[in-house]
């Protein structure tokens, strides 16, 4: 398809019409795909084409082809693993954002998108009741959340001296989450260098909430051996059995040996909106930072996961980078996003 924006509008018609014909009638389909291992891959060719195709070929081919190896996440009949639901409006902001095809990274870049950003995440916190003096950023994942906090822990107990030179005079740190808590957290801990092994899982009570007074234990007994209590995480509704840990006795405990104490609420933090449901962050203040997924209850388009961080400079110091190529004249003045989680790169979301 040339630039020519009279195709372009008559072929997003058609595209449109398919969008709201599948949504009409996304229960028809299996839920589960249907295709064996290979299946598709077969299907394409072994080599980028030394032509282009008109757009009608291309879309029959996603027809026939790509749409027989979708799983419907969005079917009324899917039950698997967590819901990430999208909606109209959440597909309608896509289009737009993705025509604008915006870079993100920096304010200078897309002030609308870094000050929408901004307010959206400032409307959140207040709903869902994070205290006053902490600041949200739209992270890719809950994963990659858990991954900024477990960096940040690492860099303000070392001063920022691991960035700096690597883990030499620095090692024995310990994660504490619970036996029922997200994968993710061991991810982060061996991208972090902290190792797989040094992830401490504390036992759960009758109802699946990790156990403080064990918690408690596991720290005094690390400190005994040696070892160097780096973060904790304590989960708001877990993926397996969105069981809700104690958080306010956690941070307590938290708060006495100053460690680093991460609020994963990927799965249950949207029920927060409901003033009858923020018991469950009680303590909240004492914690360093929380995050939790628009994407799974709130009809947002995946990926948007938000997380909140009490100091915000703990952050940025862990992330910042500013070679010659990304200094603008508004550094120091706004916020430049990239500095805020692992990627440069940022989409508007």
């Amino acid at each position: 398809m040339n630039n020519n924006s009279k195709e372009f509008r008559e072929q997003a018609h058609k595209f449109v019409d398919w969008m709201a014909d599948y949504m009409d009638n996304v229960e028809d389909y299996p839920v589960k795909s249907q295709v064996l291992p290979k299946e598709i891959y077969n299907q394409i060719g072994d080599n980028i084409p030394n032509q282009g195709e008109d757009i009608e070929a291309i879309f029959n081919d996603f027809r026939k082809i790509i749409m027989p190896g979708i799983t419907h996440w969005q079917s009324p009949n899917f039950f698997a693993y967590f819901p990430a639901n999208t909606s109209p409006p959440s597909i309608l902001a896509e289009m737009l954002t993705a025509t604008l095809g915006v870079q993100g990274m920096k304010w200078d870049t897309s002030p609308a998108s870094t000050e929408l950003e901004e307010r959206m995440t400032e409307w959140f916190k207040n709903a869902i009741g994070i205290p006053n003096n902490w600041t949200g950023v739209i992270q890719d994942s809950a994963s990659s959340a858990t991954l900024a906090s477990i960096l940040t822990a690492r860099e303000q107990k070392t001063q920022y001296k691991i960035n700096q030179a690597g883990f030499e005079g620095f090692t024995k740190f310990r994660v504490y989450c619970s036996e029922e808590t997200h994968s993710s957290i061991e991810k982060g801990a061996k991208i972090a260098g902290i190792g797989k092994t040094n992830v401490v899982k504390i036992p759960t009570d009758d109802v699946l909430r990790m156990r403080p007074d064990l918690l408690l234990q596991a720290i005094n007994q690390d400190i005994k051996n040696g070892f160097k209590p780096l973060c904790i995480i304590a989960a708001i509704g877990t993926t397996g059995t969105t069981a809700i840990d104690p958080l306010n006795e956690i941070a307590e405990i938290a708060e006495e040996f100053k460690i680093w104490l991460h609020v994963d609420a990927a799965y249950a933090g949207s029920a927060l909106l409901l003033p009858e449901f923020q018991d469950y962050i009680k303590g909240i203040e004492k914690a360093d930072s929380f995050v939790f997924n628009p994407h799974k209850w709130l009809f947002t388009n995946f990926d948007c996961s938000i997380y909140f961080v009490k100091d915000k400079n703990a952050l940025v110091n862990t992330f910042e980078i500013l070679p010659e190529y990304l200094k603008t004249n508004t550094d120091g003045d706004v916020n430049n996003h990239c500095d805020w989680g692992i990627p440069l790169g940022r989409r508007f979301r």
